[in-house]
């Protein structure tokens, strides 16, 4: 049966159970916060692949990896280490890609997001963004973003009762203003279904890709959501990595003019 545009299908490749997870959104953002953050936690916890977003709205490419062919939107699955008492910790899907969805695609490709979850039986959506700042004090020689300690992350979630457990305790909650994009369909229909989505912004430089800002949500996430150990010494470190990573095939594909490049504002990586 063929598909419309904007209508977006959800396949499993691997079978695994993920009821209780905690989901990442992946997509990028500001500072490709998300993205980071998303890359960072799929290479730290060598999590596998467990299926794929389809869209006819999706760019017709296809990311290729130790010469595998990859979809440009993919699910990963897995969980951190067990802590020192030997207790299990909670387990992670992350959704990840390389590509602003199109405008039109962006509603249904949150609803069908919110529709797996639930459906999965998962316990909560993260969305981590990036909140553009302008050049402070702060900045150091070279244009480049804050000190990891100097960045702030400020939070919002779909229902009080996250909020109050998650938001107000741990962080600033962010109490005026908008979010755009995935981010912001995800808060809206967690509300209401009644389902738990939780924002992290953090403040992000907007014209390169942000491994302060990034690796700052990941200690949040870390702190809040995963409460294992985390050095965030080689954790700044591995967000670095994936930046200059983003940095170096961003300038890749302009040198080589790829005639299917993503959409404008978008940073490829592959995984």
């Amino acid at each position: 049966m063929s598909m419309t545009p904007d209508q977006v299908r959800i396949y499993e490749i691997k079978r695994i159970d993920v009821e209780g997870a905690i989901v990442i959104d992946g997509f990028p953002s500001v500072g490709l916060v998300s993205s980071i953050v998303a890359n960072y936690l799929i290479d730290t916890l060598a999590m596998q692949q467990i299926g794929i977003v389809e869209s006819p709205a999706f760019p017709t490419v296809s990311l290729i990896r130790n010469g595998d062919p990859q979809h440009p939107v993919r699910i990963y699955a897995g969980r951190p280490p067990a802590d020192r008492a030997g207790r299990g910790a909670d387990k992670i899907v992350a959704f990840v890609s390389e590509f602003h969805p199109a405008p039109t695609v962006i509603h249904p490709l949150a609803t069908a997001i919110l529709d797996w979850v639930q459906e999965q039986r998962c316990s909560l959506l993260v969305s981590p963004e990036g909140l553009v700042v302008e050049a402070t004090p702060h900045t150091p020689k070279g244009g480049r973003g804050p000190r990891l300690n100097d960045v702030k992350v400020y939070g919002v979630a779909s229902t009080r009762k996250a909020r109050e457990l998650y938001i107000e305790p741990n962080m600033t909650p962010f109490a005026e203003g908008v979010i755009t994009g995935i981010a912001g369909v995800l808060l809206n229909e967690g509300r209401r279904r009644e389902f738990d989505v939780l924002t992290f912004l953090a403040e992000a430089q907007s014209d390169y890709p942000d491994a302060r800002a990034a690796a700052k949500v990941i200690e949040t996430i870390n702190q809040i959501l995963l409460r294992t150990p985390l050095d965030p010494v080689p954790l700044y470190a591995e967000a670095e990595r994936i930046e200059q990573q983003l940095l170096s095939i961003q300038r890749h594909a302009a040198d080589r003019g790829r005639p299917e490049a993503p959409a404008p504002g978008s940073q490829p990586m592959y995984r």
